[in-house]
């Protein structure tokens, strides 16, 4: 393959950042361009629904680089500027303004957009969890004094004094906070809102928070610990719809006919891939960009981070991984392709989350009813390593407040990938 005169990369996301930087670290002196549809330099997204959103850092601690990093790379950064077309053939980019961006090869690294709820009507109070943006919006809200700009509920006057922490600081002390969905993202929101003094309800459809990914037991203790901390829980609750008064939010109701009672709500059901910008291109879409093995979409034009469905050759199956992790290994694996290299992307997924004082860490592809074994540790103090197996094999590890321990148990399952990973 030779080696690209230009790269287009579209999306100043994580993985976008990423694959610059590494063809860069590794000489490339081609030109690169990479395209950003909001404003912000490419910056970090989990800790928007932790240390942002709790105040504990300032919203620019979560940019990936500063100005002058940036600047080294010598790219040039179109920042606020949306995507809206792609001639595939032609390795065009059409954005919102009429611009034309054409590169020798494009790296779509456009992740996801926050998935809302069907009808979800226009009403103050109500976000989602994706941006820079929507997480200043959420503490500002949840900050605000009750009140100020939403109907008065019962207790409080439009002129009632903002709440604060034991230290001074405003803190959100009596905001009625629902989340809905429970999963990772959900999960986190509830924690540190709690942590922040709202009443939080955790309202979702399984049978506990993040069953799908941790399984039943240790859903089980993530349920407890949230209950522990004063997190109301609405296990296996689908949402019909939102209530209102006066334009903002006043409740959720559930399809038992229950209301919760809600100043603020956070809608936290997922993501889509951000693809509908490519209709017409004659890209394959489905659940993603359909890659091949090395992340490739079609000539010239290749797909990295949470917008990327690629074939995994260990897992046999088109795999999409919407995660922090996977945005670097990922590019790396872009970036190698772009120079020449020739080797499948076949990572162990993995994600981890941080809720209240614990750090779950999950390596692997388990499923939810595979066996769930404790090898190290009791899940009774509260730091354990448990390993899933599923007809013998190894499917997954999991550590819970031991990242440590859980190293040499994901070697292990990196050597059982590297068994069934065909020759290069």
């Amino acid at each position: 393959m030779t080696v690209p005169a230009s790269v287009l990369v579209v999306g100043a996301s994580a993985a976008g950042l990423a694959t610059a930087e590494i063809l860069r670290r590794r000489g490339y002196q081609g030109t690169l361009t990479v395209l950003g549809e909001e404003p912000h330099a490419p910056y970090d997204r989990p800790p928007l629904s932790k240390q942002v959103l709790a105040g504990h850092w300032e919203h620019e601690r979560a940019a990936l680089r500063d100005e002058a990093q940036l600047a080294a790379l010598g790219a040039e950064f179109v920042l606020g500027e949306r995507a809206v077309g792609l001639d595939a053939g032609a390795r065009t980019v059409r954005t919102a303004t009429g611009r034309s961006l054409c590169a020798d090869a494009v790296v779509l690294a456009t992740g996801v957009r926050a998935r809302r709820l069907p009808g979800q009507p226009d009403l103050a109070g109500v976000h989602v969890l994706h941006t820079l943006d929507d997480a200043l919006a959420l503490r500002a809200d949840l900050l605000a004094r009750p009140g100020a700009d939403r109907p008065n509920s019962p207790g409080t006057t439009g002129n009632s004094p903002r709440t604060t922490g034991t230290s001074g600081s405003p803190d959100a002390s009596g905001k009625r906070l629902v989340v809905v969905g429970d999963g990772v993202l959900g999960c986190e929101v509830a924690a540190t809102a709690r942590q922040m003094g709202a009443e939080v309800t955790l309202a979702g459809p399984q049978p506990a928070p993040m069953a799908a990914q941790l399984g039943h037991g240790a859903a089980g203790l993530l349920a407890r610990l949230h209950a522990s901390r004063g997190v109301r829980l609405r296990p296996g609750a689908a949402v019909e719809s939102l209530t209102g008064e006066r334009g903002r939010v006043t409740g959720v109701r559930l399809e038992t006919g229950e209301t919760l009672p809600a100043d603020v709500v956070v809608v936290a059901l997922g993501a889509v891939p951000a693809t509908d910008w490519l209709e017409g291109s004659g890209l394959p879409t489905d659940d993603g960009v359909v890659c091949d093995s090395r992340c490739r979409a079609a000539d010239g034009v290749y797909a990295a981070g949470d917008v990327a469905r690629w074939h995994h050759e260990v897992l046999e199956a088109h795999v999409r991984l919407e995660n922090r992790t996977n945005a670097t290994e990922q590019a790396l694996a872009v970036a190698s392709v772009l120079l020449g290299g020739d080797r499948p992307y076949r990572p162990v997924p993995y994600f981890w989350t941080d809720q209240f004082d614990v750090k779950v860490q999950v390596h692997g592809r388990p499923a939810g009813d595979d066996e769930f074994t404790v090898v190290e540790g009791d899940m009774a103090d509260g730091r354990f390593v448990a390993l899933y197996r599923r007809g013998g094999a190894t499917t997954g590890v999991l550590g819970w407040n031991m990242p440590k321990q859980t190293l040499p148990y994901r070697r292990e399952l990196v050597k059982a990938y590297s068994a069934l990973t065909p020759a290069p």
